[in-house]
């Protein structure tokens, strides 16, 4: 398979599907109120002490009361994750490089971030505090806020790229800088989830076998001794280890020193998109093919297959309730 292929591959397994664009004659398109919406593609869910929320296509964000119930969005662009810092300040991230806020526990959404020229998806977003953010996103995409969102800042992460592609941007911006700005935005690989440890470390996994740390809130990273180069679309601390799982059923695990990553056996070859805790101190993993697999000990077996559909999400509720969420929309397990 070639280069350009796999990573249309990836950006399909993560969320990045075709979309309404967001923009018409420049102006933006609010989502539309649609009956169906919590049984189409939802990508994400979040929950609070006192709801859920979900995010889709078509601007989709849904909210948990006694039944799943869409909201009004100011976007139709596909959204791919949502973070609360805490129950009422959420935002919201997705296509077109959107981003989208609340300050009433997602009742009510307002326009941060858009731009149809950018031509990126935002895959991640992550508050460290009530100003303090950021977004990121495929090829490298990476924007940072310090006043709760009224203002994002491009960064650009050098730090990530391989010693030849540093070598050769450096050649470039002292002979052509519009090709060294052309070949700037697509040399990095897709950041595809950013996870806060414990320790107040900040990983991020991304294509290319990205395992990377930070120490000082994403300014700058540190890639781990990762021998696997496939793509890792999500990561879990759980007890005394991290995990990262990926693309065809590859999950690894390492201590807190980010080193000596060992493979994690699955009964699966279908990519693994994300994971939870469960009450039980176990974990449990959702992928591609409708798998969703419980591991405890080491050893992971299959709880659940629902043919026909990919589980993207899972999160558990103010009750200890499961939702997934996927290509098929919201639902629970018997």
């Amino acid at each position: 398979m070639s280069y350009s292929i796999l990573r249309s591959a990836v950006l399909v397994a993560v969320g990045y599907f075709s979309s309404v664009s967001a923009f018409a004659d420049n102006q933006v398109v609010a989502a539309q109120i649609q009956p169906l919406s919590s049984s189409s593609l939802v990508l994400d869910i979040a929950s609070t002490s006192n709801s859920m929320i979900a995010v889709g296509e078509r601007g989709h964000v849904l909210v948990k009361g006694t039944e799943w119930q869409q909201v009004t969005t100011p976007v139709s662009a596909q959204l791919t994750k949502v973070f609360f810092h805490n129950d009422n300040l959420g935002w919201a991230v997705g296509h077109d490089a959107t981003i989208i806020h609340t300050k009433d526990g997602g009742k009510t959404w307002s326009l941060q971030m858009q731009s149809q020229e950018i031509e990126k998806p935002f895959l991640d977003v992550y508050f460290f505090d009530e100003n303090h953010g950021i977004a990121v996103g495929a090829y490298g995409l990476f924007y940072r806020t310090g006043n709760g969102g009224e203002l994002w800042n491009e960064e650009f992460h050098e730090e990530l790229l391989f010693e030849e592609d540093i070598a050769y941007l450096a050649d470039l911006k002292a002979e052509d800088i519009a090709l060294y700005e052309s070949e700037k935005a697509a040399l990095l690989p897709h950041f595809n989830r950013v996870l806060a440890l414990k320790d107040g470390r900040l990983l991020m996994v991304g294509e290319l076998g990205l395992v990377s740390y930070s120490n000082d809130q994403g300014k700058t990273f540190t890639k781990t001794d990762f021998y696997y180069d496939g793509s890792m679309f999500s990561a879990i601390e759980h007890q005394q280890d991290v995990y990262v799982m990926g693309l065809r059923g590859n999950v690894f695990k390492a201590d807190l020193s980010l080193s000596q990553w060992q493979e994690v056996e699955l009964p699966v070859e279908s990519s693994i998109n994300n994971a939870i805790v469960t009450d039980d101190k176990g974990l449990l993993l959702v992928g591609n093919a409708g798998v969703i697999l419980q591991m405890n000990n080491g050893t992971a077996e299959v709880l659940a297959r629902r043919q026909g559909e990919n589980i993207v999400s899972v999160a558990s509720d103010n009750q200890g309730q499961l939702w997934f969420a996927g290509s098929k929309g919201l639902f629970q397990l018997p």
